[in-house]
C-alpha cells in the first residue's frame, strides 16, 4: 500500500474531502427517499429489506451518535430513538412494527443532524484521537451513508409499481476482443492495508500473502455464458450443487437469477420496474447480476472452474508485477473517475463486459472495481493482526463460515466506500444484493 501523502493529510484537504463525501452521501439519500410517494417510504416492500424510511432515520443516528456525540462531545438530540435504529436490536423483518419516525419527521431530523455536523467539520483539529486522525469518523460516516444508499437503492429493485428512477446507460467503453481469462503469476504480494485513512478495519493491517499462480476471467461471466449454464440443465444437475445450494434452488423452486422469468421460451428480467430480455444485446454481454453464492459457485463447477479466493482476487486487482507493488485500485493510486468504474449510482445497471479499459489491472484484468459485486470462495475472517475499531459490530461480529466475502463494488457504491482493498460480505443464499462473479482456475490445471 502506498503512504499516504503529506497533501492528502492536510487538515484543508481533508476537511474538503469529508465536505464533499458527506454532501454527494445526502444527497443519493434525498433522490432515493423523495422518488417516491411516503407511503411507499413506510412500507417493507420485502422482510429481507427495511422500510426506506428506518434507512433514512438511521443514517440521521448513526451521524449523530459518532459525530455530534462521540467527535464533538454533545449531549444526545434524541436519545429515546437509539434503540429503534439500532439494527442488531432490531431485525429488518421486524422493524415495519416499530414507532418509527414519520417521514417528515425523519428527513427533518437527518438534516437538523447534518446542519450541526457541519458546523463541527469547520472547526475539528483531524488529530489526537483515532476518531479524529485523517478526518476518519467523517469518512466512516460517509461511507454508512453510502452503504445504506445501496441498501435503499436494492430496496426499490424489490418493490414493486412505476418507475421511480432513471439513469442513461453506461458508455460504449469496450475495446477490442479480450482474452477469457490472465495468468496471475505466483508469489508474495501485500494484501490488506494499514495506510488507507479510511479503510475500515476489517481491511487492516497490510499483511504479505503468498498465491500460487492461477489463472483468473478477464471480465464477470455474463448473462450470456449464464444462459448456457441453464440451457446446459444448470439447475436440474445436482452434480454442480453444494448440498446446501441445492436444497435451496430445490426448496424454492429457484431456475434462474433473482427478478428473471421465462416467458414464451425467453427469459426476460425486471430491474427498477422495467422488463427486458436478458438475450438481447447489449443485456446478453452485460455481467450476471443477483446470484446467490451457491449459484456462483455451481456455475465455475459446470464450466470446469472455480471461484477465485480472496487472496487471489485482490492479488489480480492490485499487484503491480514489475514494482511488487500493491496499488489502491486496478489502474494506480488516483481514486476513480468515469473513465475507470462503472459506480455511484450513475447508470443503475453494469457495463457490458470488457468496458472500461482505463480501470484495467496491470495485467489487463477488467472491471475489478465497480459493475457487480463479485463473490469470492472465503468465509469472512480477520487479517493477521485486526483490532476492531471504532466498534466490534461493524465487523468482528460477522467473521465466520456463515458469510462468505464479496469484493469490487457495484455500480451501486459509491468511490467513498469502494477501493481495492474493501470487503463486503454476505450469506450464501443472497439474491437480492447486486451481485455477479468471476472465475478463476490453478494455473497446473491446463
Amino acid at each position: 500500500m502506498t503512504a499516504t501523502t503529506g497533501t492528502e493529510l492536510d487538515p484543508e484537504v481533508l476537511r474538503r474531502r469529508a465536505l464533499e463525501a458527506l454532501t454527494v452521501a445526502r444527497a443519493r439519500t434525498a433522490l432515493l427517499t423523495s422518488c417516491v410517494e411516503d407511503h411507499e417510504l413506510t412500507a417493507q416492500h420485502s422482510p429481507l429489506m427495511s422500510p426506506l424510511v428506518w434507512d433514512l432515520a438511521h443514517i440521521g443516528n448513526q451521524e449523530e451518535q459518532w459525530l455530534w456525540r462521540a467527535v464533538a462531545g454533545q449531549r444526545a438530540l434524541r436519545p429515546e430513538i437509539d434503540s429503534l435504529y439500532d439494527a442488531f436490536e432490531h431485525p429488518r423483518a421486524t422493524r415495519p412494527s416499530l414507532p418509527l419516525l414519520a417521514p417528515g419527521e425523519a428527513r427533518a431530523y437527518a438534516a437538523d443532524v447534518r446542519l450541526r455536523v457541519l458546523d463541527i467539520l469547520e472547526r475539528t483539529p483531524f488529530e489526537g484521537r483515532p476518531l479524529l486522525d485523517a478526518a476518519f469518523a467523517f469518512g466512516m460516516i460517509a461511507q454508512h451513508e453510502q452503504q445504506h444508499d445501496e441498501t435503499m437503492l436494492i430496496t426499490h429493485q424489490l418493490r414493486k409499481g412505476p418507475v421511480a428512477l432513471t439513469a442513461p446507460p453506461p458508455p460504449a467503453t469496450v475495446t477490442g476482443r479480450l482474452p477469457a481469462e490472465v495468468l496471475v503469476p505466483g508469489g508474495p504480494f501485500t494484501m490488506g492495508t494499514s495506510g488507507e485513512p479510511w479503510a475500515l478495519d476489517n481491511e487492516r493491517p497490510a499483511h504479505p500473502r503468498v498465491v500460487p499462480a492461477f489463472h483468473i476471467d478477464t471480465t464477470p461471466v455474463t448473462n450470456g455464458a449464464y444462459l448456457a449454464f441453464m440451457a446446459d440443465g444448470g439447475y436440474t444437475d445436482r452434480r454442480w450443487w453444494r448440498p446446501e445450494g441445492w436444497a435451496q434452488i430445490r426448496e424454492h423452486g429457484i431456475r434462474a437469477p433473482l427478478f428473471w422469468r421465462e416467458e414464451g421460451g425467453e427469459w426476460l428480467r425486471r430491474r427498477f420496474g422495467v422488463t427486458e430480455p436478458v438475450a438481447q444485446s447489449p443485456a446478453v454481454e452485460e455481467p450476471v447480476l443477483h446470484v446467490s453464492w451457491y449459484e456462483a459457485d455451481a456455475y465455475a463447477r459446470w464450466a470446469g472452474r472455480r471461484l477465485p479466493t480472496e487472496a487471489e482476487w485482490e492479488k489480480a486487482a492490485r499487484h503491480d508485477p514489475v514494482s511488487g507493488r500493491s496499488r489502491r485500485y486496478p489502474w494506480g493510486d488516483a481514486g476513480p473517475g468515469p473513465e475507470h468504474a462503472n459506480l455511484g449510482q450513475r447508470h443503475l445497471r453494469p457495463a457490458p463486459a470488457g468496458s472500461y479499459p482505463a480501470g484495467a489491472s496491470p495485467l489487463g484484468v477488467r472491471q475489478l472495481i465497480g459493475d457487480v459485486w463479485e463473490w469470492t470462495a472465503s468465509d469472512f475472517l480477520p487479517y493477521p493482526g485486526f483490532t476492531a475499531f471504532p466498534y466490534k459490530e461493524y465487523s468482528e461480529v460477522f467473521f465466520g463460515p456463515e458469510h462468505k466475502v464479496l469484493r469490487g463494488g457495484s455500480f451501486a457504491v459509491d468511490p467513498v466506500a469502494c477501493r481495492g482493498t474493501f470487503r463486503n460480505w454476505d450469506l450464501p443464499v443472497r439474491r437480492q444484493i447486486f451481485s455477479g462473479f468471476r472465475t478463476a482456475r490453478s494455473a497446473e490445471l491446463n
